[in-house]
C-alpha cells in the first residue's frame, strides 16, 4: 500500500513515496499542482499526508480533495514528535516529506471529508472577522496611552475597523442564510443560553464535524478533553488539556463564562464542581466541555435547546 508525504513551502512541494522510496518535487502553483495530481493518480496512494504551513497548503489540499485523492492534514506537533521517535534530528524538505510518508504508513490516520468551497468561504470570513477584532483591540489599548496629537488618528483607525467588522458580519449573515443547513444549525445553537452569533458561527465554520462525532472525539478535536499525565512519580497530577483548535477554544471560553452565570444547566454544573472544591480553571474547562457536548448533541439531532432530545446531554 502506497503512502505519500508532501512537505509544503511557499514555492515548492516536496513529495516522498513509500514504500518504494521515490522522491520528486514540483512548484507550488497551478501548473505544479496539476502535474502533482497526475502523478498521484498513477500511484493510487492509500493516503497522502501533509501538515499545515500557514495557509500555503490550502490550494494543493483543495485540489487533491476535488480530485478525490485521500488527503489528510495532520497536526504539526504530532509529526515533530514522530520524527523524534524515529531518530530524525536533521531537517530538510526531502527529509520532512519522508517523515510525513512514514507517519502515514505507520499510524494510518483517519481520512475525513475535507471542506467544500462554500465552507471554505464561511471559514475565510469568520477568520477575517477575528483578525479585525484583534486589530481593533490593539488600537483600543493604544488609545489609552496615545498622546493627544495622535489620538485622533487612532480613533479614525478604530472607526474604520468597526465599519469593516460590520461589513464582514453582513457577509457572514448572507452566507448563513444561503444554506438551509447553516441557517437551521445557527438557530439551534443560538437557542442555547450563553451562545451568541459569534460562538455559533465560529462552530459552523471552524468545527464542521460538530454533530457527527461522539462527545469524547469532539472534545479532543477542539482541545478541551483532559489528558492523563501521571506516569512514574507524577501520579495524581491533574489532567491537562492541549492541542485542538485554538480559535474555537478562545470563543468557547467566553461563551462558557457567560453560560456559567446565565445558563441554568451550566450554572448548576459549575456550582456542583465548586462544591467539590475543584480549582477555578478546572471548573471553567469542564464547563467549556459540557457546553460543547450539549451543542454537539443539538446539531446531531437537529433540535433546539428546549427539545427533550437534548436532556441526556444536559
Amino acid at each position: 500500500m502506497v503512502n505519500v508525504g508532501i512537505d509544503v513551502s511557499k514555492d515548492q512541494l516536496d513529495v516522498a513515496v513509500r514504500p518504494d522510496g521515490e522522491y520528486f518535487k514540483v512548484s507550488n502553483n497551478e501548473s505544479g499542482i496539476t502535474e502533482l495530481i497526475k502523478r498521484l493518480r498513477k500511484l493510487r496512494p492509500e493516503r497522502i499526508v501533509l501538515e499545515p504551513t500557514g495557509g500555503y497548503e490550502a490550494d494543493v489540499v483543495h485540489a487533491m480533495s476535488v480530485a478525490k485523492l485521500p488527503v489528510v492534514v495532520i497536526n504539526a506537533r504530532f509529526i515533530r514528535d514522530y520524527a523524534k521517535s524515529i531518530g530524525h534530528r536533521a531537517k530538510t524538505d526531502a527529509i520532512d516529506a519522508g517523515v510525513l510518508a512514514r507517519y502515514g504508513e505507520a499510524n494510518q490516520p483517519e481520512i475525513r471529508p475535507l471542506k467544500d468551497e462554500h465552507l471554505r468561504e464561511l471559514e475565510a470570513h469568520v477568520t477575517r472577522r477575528r483578525q479585525l477584532v484583534d486589530m481593533r483591540s490593539a488600537e483600543l489599548k493604544r488609545k489609552l496611552q496615545a498622546r493627544p496629537s495622535v489620538r485622533k488618528n487612532v480613533e479614525t483607525v478604530i472607526a474604520f475597523l468597526d465599519e469593516q467588522i460590520n461589513d464582514v458580519d453582513n457577509d457572514i449573515d448572507k452566507l448563513i442564510q444561503s444554506s438551509d443547513l447553516w441557517r437551521d444549525g445557527d438557530a439551534f445553537l443560538q437557542s442555547t443560553p450563553g451562545v451568541g452569533d459569534v460562538m455559533s458561527r465560529t462552530l459552523l465554520a471552524l468545527v464542521p464535524e460538530l454533530g457527527t462525532l461522539s462527545r469524547q472525539k469532539i472534545s479532543s478535536l477542539v482541545g478541551v478533553a483532559p489528558l492523563n499525565n501521571d506516569s512514574g512519580r507524577r501520579d495524581n497530577r491533574p489532567r491537562r488539556t492541549w492541542g485542538g483548535r485554538a480559535p474555537v477554544r478562545a470563543v468557547l471560553y467566553m461563551a462558557a463564562n457567560v453560560a456559567s452565570r446565565y445558563n441554568p444547566v451550566i450554572r448548576a454544573f459549575r456550582e456542583r464542581l465548586q462544591a467539590k472544591g475543584k480549582p477555578t480553571k478546572v471548573v471553567l474547562v469542564a464547563c467549556m466541555r459540557k457546553l460543547l457536548t450539549i451543542l454537539n448533541a443539538m446539531l446531531r439531532d437537529r433540535v433546539g435547546w428546549a427539545s427533550p432530545k437534548v436532556a441526556e446531554a444536559k
